[in-house]
């Protein structure tokens, strides 16, 4: 994680200090803006894998400046705020962060979350980027990415858009592990807690169309206690 870095956007000048120190123990890169306007234009200058934001801060406060930073990038912004009621998560979240942590915080708790975010951006999201291919086959499955269309043995099959969006997940990324909380957060773009029965639910119904035998599954495996896996 040495070459990743972080923006950390706050007004306290203590707060920021300290955060620094936590993250460049943990081998991050650090830079420090002490407000939105400040923050923007580290982002013109710099290349970050993360920001970590405060709401209440001078000239551009923290839901402002997340909605100026989700017009020029996609990166993942954790909320680090004193403000701690639920209406403030959910209309944080939904703005466009992507976490959210209250003051005061427990360094543990923050470096787990900026670990988490930045395995999530830098390695998943290297995955997605990867692969420009518009039609993927795997024996009889085939997914055309323009038409957004699955079929298997040349028949195609009806799926829900949250159902493609899995089976796009598995499929250009195929052999590869992803947790229930991976897919959840990667397809429905918001935190998986307690999302198993869910991602279960919408996993029952991908095999029901695309399994001759959904019991004894050709495509669509279970990696029990891990995950699920599309074989290659």
């Amino acid at each position: 994680m040495k070459t990743h870095s972080v923006l950390v956007v706050d007004d306290d000048k203590e707060i920021r200090d300290a955060v620094r120190i936590y993250l460049r123990n943990e081998g991050l890169s650090v830079y420090t803006a002490k407000d939105g306007v400040e923050a923007v234009e580290e982002l013109n200058r710099h290349e970050f894998h993360l920001i970590v934001l405060d709401l209440m801060m001078p000239r551009a406060d923290g839901m402002e400046t997340i909605v100026r930073i989700r017009e020029q990038k996609n990166i993942p912004i954790i909320i680090l705020s004193a403000k701690g009621e639920d209406y403030d998560k959910i209309l944080g979240l939904q703005v466009g962060a992507d976490d959210y942590v209250t003051k005061p915080f427990n360094p543990l708790e923050l470096i787990a979350r900026v670990k988490s975010q930045l395995r999530r951006y830098v390695t998943l999201g290297t995955y997605q980027r990867n692969t420009p291919e518009e039609v993927i086959r795997l024996d009889g499955l085939s997914l055309d990415k323009g038409a957004k269309q699955v079929s298997v043995d040349g028949e195609s099959i009806k799926l829900t858009p949250i159902e493609y969006r899995i089976v796009e997940l598995l499929m250009e990324n195929a052999g590869r592990v992803f947790s229930i909380a991976d897919i959840y957060e990667l397809v429905w773009k918001e935190p998986g807690f307690k999302v198993e029965n869910t991602v279960a639910v919408h996993i029952r119904k991908i095999r029901e169309k695309i399994e001759i035998d959904p019991r004894n599954p050709r495509y669509l495996k279970v990696v029990w206690g891990i995950g699920y896996k599309i074989e290659r």
